[in-house]
């Protein structure tokens, strides 16, 4: 692979954007390795959690705008199989089975910010930022409104997308956008982000597996369906050789 960078230690498996001079934008080659790898992270059992983070300053700045601009003539089909590559991606992230944490430093704009947004849990530096700016170029941050809305509410989404302004990281805790910033320096985040993410890796994978579905299937679901979908897959844990050993040593202890 040639714009990222795919690891493997134990558990957890790191995703790493490595394209620092262009500030890790996204062009065409850059989503189909990253399709490429969440799709194999999500079918290799031995990974239990993904790790997603980049080289240099900044996390990504999104799309490739020169690539963009190289495609003006294209057609609406051509135009539909570049953005549906993205979603794709974001797609994969959602729906694999396995916890999906991104590690943010320097800017998330646009597509970027999309990524981070498609994770499950986001450790932001606290000097990050975050931007939806596709409006102040003509364009629309449109495949990343559907987690935005979820993420942050109608309204604060709506006045992210619509001013194109960026939050530093501690708005965007407020908003809900990220899940916990961490100070110091690059070297101290860096391992802050590893710990949280190995120690996520080094839980029940069935248990973590069970969660991240039953999370996401509430969305389309009312409250008592939610309920009772909880009460369905309250069950299938039960039957999990994770929770048998674990309900065991805990007894134990006791």
């Amino acid at each position: 692979m040639n714009r990222i960078r795919v690891e493997s230690d134990g558990e957890l498996a790191r995703i790493t954007l490595a394209r620092p001079e262009k500030r890790n934008a996204l062009d065409h080659e850059t989503t189909h390795e990253l399709l490429q790898a969440f799709t194999s992270c999500a079918q290799h059992t031995g990974t239990h959690a993904v790790l997603l983070s980049a080289d240099g300053a900044d996390f990504c700045a999104g799309a490739d705008l020169k690539e963009l601009a190289g495609m003006l003539g294209a057609t609406p089909e051509q135009h539909y199989a570049d953005a549906e590559a993205l979603g794709r991606v974001f797609i994969a992230m959602r729906e694999m089975p396995k916890p999906v944490i991104a590690a943010v430093r320097g800017r998330a704009l646009a597509g970027g910010a999309g990524l981070a947004t498609a994770a499950d849990i986001v450790i932001a530096h606290e000097d990050a930022q975050f931007g939806y700016p596709e409006v102040l170029v003509g364009f629309v941050p449109a495949m990343v409104m559907t987690m935005l809305r979820r993420s942050v509410g109608e309204k604060r989404a709506y006045d992210l997308v619509a001013s194109g302004r960026r939050i530093t990281a501690a708005e965007a805790l407020g908003m809900g956008l990220v899940s916990r910033v961490i100070g110091g320096g690059g070297d101290d985040f860096a391992e802050a982000a590893e710990l949280i993410a190995r120690e996520i890796a080094e839980s029940s994978v069935s248990a973590q597996a069970l969660t991240k579905t039953l999370f996401y299937q509430l969305d389309g679901l009312d409250f008592r369906e939610g309920v009772l979908a909880g009460a369905r897959t309250n069950v299938a844990a039960r039957s999990t050789e994770d929770f048998r050993s674990g309900v065991l040593r805990f007894t134990k202890k006791a």
